[in-house]
């Protein structure tokens, strides 16, 4: 008896120990966190006005704003999420339905990993030489959607297959027993039942090609002024950010801080969109 009770007290005191250490370690990220969160509050609220949302990036010393790097982020990232969309759910559905495990969807899913993991910049050098230096010949707002859609595709398409297999072999079995053709019961029923699981995937892509700044910098550049044009170097607010913040003039650095204030609270927003989409796939 004497033998157990000095191992339970051993255990409750290790026990002890770890919890104490588990909220240590969360107070200090916490700390951090908080301290990135005021600092970007406190100096992104300073730079915002009027202008941000209705000028371009200006020269230094003159007044201007975002409205051209606005623009070119929602046209990067809408036509990057409409590619990463529609090569993600194919690639995914087909890696879930008709790959099984084969050898070669073993592989398929090994290169999605690798690419699912590989530094932005990478990718970002690879579209340059295929594209910027080969293909079209110049910056451009389309090489920089096909980068910003190579980073999102992997996410879209591991979140497509997860989620497809976690639906019921009777959905499959019901449409195959009316004698549907497979491809239509994946249309009508399984992406119906998993479309939750696929959108909070795409959300969850866009919230990390919203805020890639080294594959636009070798593919679309910058621009000064707005652009509608995605044949041609276009601006983007993580490009702002990287410029503005290195500048030594204060009204840039300012600017720069207001981009990183925007694009935190679109990422925010879509995470907690996420959030809300996955708890709605749990109650259900």
């Amino acid at each position: 008896m004497a033998v157990s009770a000095a191992r339970l007290a051993g255990r409750r005191i290790a026990n002890g120990v770890f919890v104490a250490f588990c909220y240590l370690v969360t107070a200090i990220a916490l700390i951090f966190l908080i301290a990135v969160l005021w600092t970007l509050i406190q100096k992104g609220l300073g730079g915002l006005s009027t202008h941000i949302f209705t000028m371009d990036t200006p020269a230094a010393g003159s007044m201007g704003g975002l409205r051209n790097a606005l623009i070119g982020s929602v046209l990067l990232c809408g036509l990057a999420m409409l590619i990463a969309l529609f090569v993600g759910m194919l690639a995914g559905t087909w890696l879930a339905e008709y790959a099984g495990d084969s050898r070669y969807g073993s592989v398929v899913r090994f290169l999605n990993d690798v690419l699912l993991s590989a530094p932005s910049i990478l990718i970002g050098l690879f579209v340059w030489w295929a594209m910027v230096a080969h293909v079209i010949g110049h910056f451009s707002g389309w090489a920089g959607a096909v980068a910003l859609a190579l980073i999102a595709v992997p996410v879209i398409a591991r979140t497509t297959e997860d989620v497809l297999r976690l639906q019921p072999t009777s959905l499959r079995e019901s449409g195959m027993a009316l004698g549907t053709p497979f491809w239509t019961v994946i249309r009508a029923i399984l992406w119906r039942a998993a479309s939750s699981g696929i959108l909070t995937g795409a959300l969850l892509a866009f919230s990390r090609i919203s805020g890639e700044t080294a594959p636009l910098l070798f593919t679309a550049l910058n621009n000064q002024f707005l652009s509608w044009d995605m044949g041609h170097e276009m601006a983007s607010l993580p490009v702002v950010m990287f410029n503005d913040g290195l500048s030594a003039y204060d009204d840039l650095v300012r600017l720069a801080w207001s981009a990183a204030l925007i694009v935190s609270a679109a990422v925010l927003a879509v995470i907690i969109i996420a959030r809300v989409l996955t708890r709605e796939q749990k109650i259900v």
